[in-house]
């Protein structure tokens, strides 16, 4: 009993850290954790009081606590049991899918990263690479929405900038929850967007299952006032106009709401439009193709930020024009449901959509397209200037958003033409503009943008 017992060096280490870790999960890291979690506690009712719609309790739930709402909910036990049945399989084996799906799809938002990095990367980003303008007028009804109801910012989708630009944008009014499709699974995006507020979807998952865990954890963030933003088209639109919209959030969210009990929710349609989308050129090869799927690449990532540094050192950059964003009359789901309605998910669907459409921006760079577009690709310079003015006169008289430089709409049109010629998309000569062969099919990706409208 008291004789010496020898050990190898490397067996002592080995239980020496096992017994390191164990003191400081029992004594070490609880004290950690309540040290930070005090102090995220502090700066969230700090932010609170300068943000018009503070964060919302169940946003900054631990996401452990999170995940359990989700899976004891009813109605995901219910779809555990039949699946489960359908399947063939044990019903812990079934319910331990659904806890992969809720831990899949349930952000664990940091109020310190989405206001600290987030907020700046998103600020620096949008006012670095674009001029932004907020045009439109109808921020006086998004004033006046209930301070209690649940607010979704439905928004067309053009580029991956719409979530850069709009979480920058929102910061002083709130934070956004996004659904963010598999292409943004990889790291570091995927932690980065989970402290962001954002959850994962599944776009093409026919699993009723899966489908009945994202529609609980949908429900659940709509019922405790959680600000949303989505994407009904789902995908970036690879023709430049917009798409037909995918209903499966905006029905997970009328299936949960009960216009007697449920606090209403709001959808806030939201337009942007661009001068130029970064991905323009790998929308437009993909056009026609529903089949080809766009992957999240560091090496793409370094490379373009390479490039964009050696630009700014050598004094080569310029903007990229203009980034305009509009906002809609607001459309209330409890006043949209006092009329009997067969279908309502696809009535709202298209009703929030067409206000959608009409809040879109029209900026210089697709006009020039369109009219280029229209004259076979070629036209005299003084003749788009006459058409130029002309639209711009009809588009101001039905009171169609529009965005140009205060030195004039001319002013605008010179400077989207430079663009154009920069990017090699047409030439001018002796007062003559033309689309160059090979890019005609950027020119007809941005002319359809504001199709629509003209």
């Amino acid at each position: 009993m008291f004789q010496t017992v020898e050990l190898p060096v490397w067996a002592l280490i080995l239980m020496g850290l096992l017994a390191a870790v164990t003191a400081a999960s029992h004594f070490l890291f609880p004290s950690v954790r309540w040290f930070f979690r005090r102090r995220a506690e502090r700066v969230v009712a700090e932010l609170n009081t300068k943000l018009k719609r503070p964060i919302q309790p169940f946003k900054l739930a631990r996401r452990h606590d999170m995940i359990q709402n989700v899976l004891y909910d009813p109605d995901v036990i219910r779809a555990v049991n039949e699946y489960a049945d359908s399947q063939g399989i044990p019903d812990n084996v079934a319910f331990e899918t659904a806890e992969r799906y809720a831990r899949e799809i349930v952000p664990s938002f940091s109020a310190s990263v989405y206001f600290g990095l987030g907020i700046r990367l998103a600020k620096w980003l949008s006012r670095g690479l674009y001029r932004v303008r907020v045009v439109g007028k109808s921020h006086d009804e998004i004033e006046g929405i209930d301070p209690e109801a649940t607010v979704v910012y439905i928004i067309n989708h053009r580029s991956n900038m719409d979530y850069v630009l709009v979480t920058y944008l929102a910061a002083k009014d709130t934070s956004l929850s996004y659904a963010v499709g598999e292409w943004a699974q990889g790291w570091p995006l995927r932690p980065l967007i989970k402290m962001m507020g954002g959850y994962f979807i599944r776009r093409k998952s026919l699993n009723p299952l899966y489908r009945k865990v994202l529609a609980r954890y949908v429900q659940l963030s709509t019922k405790e006032g959680v600000t949303q933003a989505v994407f009904p088209e789902g995908g970036l639109s690879r023709t430049g106009g917009l798409q037909e919209p995918k209903l499966g959030l905006i029905s997970y969210i009328v299936e949960g709401f009960d216009p007697e009990t449920s606090r209403d929710v709001v959808f806030v349609p939201v337009g942007l439009n661009y001068d130029r989308v970064l991905e323009d050129r790998v929308l437009v090869a993909a056009a026609g193709d529903n089949r080809s799927r766009f992957k999240f690449r560091m090496s793409t990532v370094f490379r373009y930020v390479g490039r964009h540094i050696w630009q700014r050192v050598s004094g080569k950059f310029h903007r990229l024009g203009f980034a305009a964003v509009a906002y809609g009359p607001p459309l209330s789901l409890r006043s949209f449901l006092q009329e009997p309605r067969e279908d309502i998910a696809t009535d709202l669907g298209e009703a929030v959509m067409a206000r959608v459409a009409q809040s879109v921006p029209v900026l210089p760079v697709p006009i020039i397209a369109w009219h280029l577009q229209k004259a076979g690709g070629a036209m005299a310079r003084s003749e788009l200037e006459a058409l130029f003015e002309q639209d711009i006169a009809t588009f101001e008289a039905r009171g169609v958003n529009i965005c140009l430089p205060q030195s004039g709409s001319l002013k605008g049109m010179d400077a989207a033409l430079r663009m154009l010629e920069v990017r090699g998309l047409l030439t001018q000569h002796d007062g003559q503009l033309k689309l160059t062969g090979k890019h005609g099919d950027l020119a007809a990706y941005y002319a359809q943008s504001i199709s629509h409208l003209v």
